[in-house]
């Protein structure tokens, strides 16, 4: 088992959508709701300020920042395999405290979508 396969334990038959849809609301697994903002995968580039959240379909890849791809090995490594694999993307805006940060990705690592994904 390599690449997506590794990353990926079911896969979603979900494509990804042609432009950006409206807000999209997730569970974190503390069970705090969230309303990430959608980006268009194939052109989204990491902005500092902002915490991102890479998926296929609902099941959750990555969740970090900018400052996480470039200063961690593991996190860049986990970036890259996730954007191999993903369909979709989400933003919103990075605490700047450290810990508020650590404990928003690991919330967000666990989430998963409310209501479901739409593919339009």
């Amino acid at each position: 088992m390599g690449g997506c396969e590794a990353m990926l334990a079911m896969t979603d038959t979900v494509r990804p959508a042609a432009s950006t849809p409206q807000a999209s609301r997730w569970r974190g697994r503390s069970g705090r709701f969230y309303t990430l903002a959608p980006q268009v995968f194939d052109r989204f580039a990491l902005d500092s300020g902002k915490l991102y959240l890479v998926a296929k379909g609902s099941l959750v890849l990555w969740v970090g920042t900018l400052d996480d791809v470039v200063h961690d090995q593991v996190s860049r490594a986990r970036f890259r395999l996730a954007t191999d694999c993903a369909d979709r993307v989400f933003a919103l805006a990075a605490p700047a405290d450290a810990v508020t940060r650590m404990t928003l990705v690991w919330d967000l690592e666990g989430s998963e979508p409310v209501g479901g994904l739409s593919a339009a």
